[in-house]
This record gives structure tokens, C-alpha cells and sequence, in this order.
């Protein structure tokens, strides 16, 4: 396989994720994005946690739809993250996922 074959199988993978996400996202409550991954999902539960001074968050979605390229089954109903990194949470507003008239 050459390089150029990989950089097109690459970009034709993103574009189809990017469509896919298109065809999803109005599905879905809220997006979730962390240091790794973004997620759209239907319920979010940020809990901060603590022990001997390390703080971390724990991140519990409910019915959620992963944004990875690579990933056979993007739809989890299920997911738990944990980071001690920043974490951002934002309801999508609907009116936001109407095309213009």
C-alpha cells in the first residue's frame, strides 16, 4: 500500500465519520469532549473524585455515540471515562441543528 493509497483511505474514513456525525448528532442531548475522545450523549454524569491529593474526574454517559475513526460500533450504551484532565460538557442547543430556511 502506498502513501498516497493510506492518506485517501484516511481521508475517505474521517469524511464518512464527519457524515455519519452529521446524520447522528440531532439524536443526542449533549456533546462531551475530553483530552482523548468526543462523544455525543444522551445523559452525563460528571462526579469529581479525590484521594491523597490527586484530583480526577469520573464521567459516566448513558446512550452515547463515539467520534473515533477506528472503532467498528460507535454507538455505546454505556461509557466511563476517567481523566485528570479538563473535561467539557455543553447541552446542544436543537435549534442549532436546523438547516437555515
Amino acid at each position: 500500500m502506498s502513501t498516497d493509497d493510506l492518506e485517501r483511505y484516511e481521508s475517505e474514513a474521517e469524511l464518512a465519520l464527519y457524515r455519519e456525525y452529521r446524520d447522528v448528532v440531532g439524536l443526542f442531548t449533549y456533546v462531551v469532549e475530553t483530552d482523548r475522545r468526543f462523544y455525543l450523549a444522551n445523559e452525563v454524569d460528571v462526579r469529581l473524585r479525590g484521594e491523597d491529593g490527586d484530583t480526577w474526574f469520573d464521567i459516566h454517559l448513558t446512550d452515547a455515540w463515539v467520534w473515533d475513526v477506528f472503532r467498528p460500533a460507535r454507538f455505546v450504551s454505556q461509557v466511563r471515562v476517567m481523566t485528570f484532565k479538563d473535561v467539557n460538557v455543553e447541552e446542544i442547543a436543537k435549534t442549532e441543528l436546523q438547516p437555515p430556511e
